[in-house]
């Protein structure tokens, strides 16, 4: 479907990184990008670069969000907002799996609820869930992370049979490591997680990731592109590993 016959989207997470680039990108095609997140200033600079609709919402705020969707009526929905912190469930405090249940999990959820239907109605739509190969893949990380990335990639393939019958296409993009700051925005360390996570790797940017998005919007009508891996090309997702008795507490 040409680019042409959409006119509306919103972005969440939209302030910096993968968000920042695909607003940027999608108001390049014409599209009226409705640009959601919660840094108020970094929303301004970036309305003021490409001519986006900021919105200083948080996601975690259903009521804000029920809001600001109640009258508008959006042709592409990009769930990318996302958070994570470090460390298993075996020692995950309250605050660390509410926070990422609520932004990862349930505002996705709510964002479909509330504007998925009207894309039905219009035979007309396509959303974007941004999850993560931890949506697929299990290795040393944060189980919560895990698991609700996982249930936005449960929740992408049932939307495709709850759209069945409407031209609403859904895609689901899961990155590997990208050249983004969210790592130092999980250690709060941003100077060590670039040196440590980014400096001297070779890395897809936030702008592949934004291409990714406008490869699978300019398919033809017919063509949906349900599920886009993105790794670096030196990165292997997965992995095996076995311990004898008594190795783990040694």
């Amino acid at each position: 479907m040409p680019f042409s016959d959409y006119k509306t989207a919103l972005v969440t997470g939209a302030s910096a990184g993968m968000g920042e680039a695909i607003v940027e990108r999608l108001c390049q095609e014409g599209i009226t990008v409705h640009a959601v997140a919660r840094r108020k200033e970094q929303l301004a600079a970036l309305a003021d670069r490409t001519g986006c609709i900021p919105h200083a919402v948080d996601v975690s705020d259903i009521k804000a969000l029920t809001a600001l969707c109640q009258d508008l009526e959006i042709d592409i929905l990009v769930n990318n907002a996302g958070l994570s912190h470090p460390g298993s469930i075996l020692n995950a405090d309250e605050n660390v799996i509410e926070t990422q249940v609520d932004v990862n999990l349930r505002a996705v959820l709510h964002l479909c609820r509330l504007l998925v239907p009207g894309m039905v109605a219009r035979d007309r739509g396509h959303v974007f869930n941004i999850t993560s190969i931890a949506a697929i893949y299990n290795f040393n990380g944060n189980s919560v992370y895990h698991a609700t990335k996982a249930g936005v990639h449960a929740l992408s393939r049932q939307l495709r049979v709850d759209c069945y019958g409407a031209r609403v296409r859904i895609t689901e993009i899961c990155p590997g490591r990208v050249a983004t700051d969210i790592f130092g925005n999980v250690s709060g360390d941003h100077e060590e997680a670039r040196r440590r996570f980014i400096d001297g790797f070779e890395l897809p940017q936030a702008k592949d990731i934004a291409d990714c998005v406008a490869f699978a919007l300019a398919a033809p009508l017919a063509v949906n592109i349900g599920n886009i891996e993105i790794t670096p090309t030196l990165q292997v997702p997965g992995g095996l590993s076995t311990m004898r008795p008594g190795e783990h507490s040694a």
